[in-house]
């Protein structure tokens, strides 16, 4: 696995420790700590967009923090799930996959 695939991984689980964060700080310590792995997320994210594409860096970032912060809702605060977040949590998943397969393609030449 290319280096920068794990700064994508360390990058995602960077923020969903901070997306914790905000939903259970209650002293300015608690932000102190938030606010270093905000900076250590971005740090990760830098590095990850050194030698991948920035606009799949990005989605895939925004997309597992949109997917992680919804299971995080549905499973550690009680969260109602419906068919439709169900639906359109799918949709951000495909789209995320989908920008993996398009570089893929281009990557391989067969993209012109």
């Amino acid at each position: 696995m290319n280096r920068s695939w794990i700064y994508v991984i360390l990058t995602c689980l960077s923020e969903f420790l901070w997306i914790y964060g905000f939903h259970n700080a209650t002293t300015w310590w608690h932000w102190v700590f938030i606010a270093g792995f905000i900076l250590l997320d971005f740090q990760f994210l830098a590095k990850a967009c050194e030698n991948l594409p920035t606009g799949t860096v990005y989605a895939i970032f925004a997309g597992a923090g949109t997917v992680g912060t919804f299971l995080m809702d549905v499973f550690l605060f009680d969260e109602e799930v419906s068919f439709l977040k169900i639906f359109f949590i799918l949709l951000v998943i495909g789209g995320v996959v989908g920008l993996k397969i398009s570089d893929n393609i281009k990557s391989e030449g067969v993209d012109q």
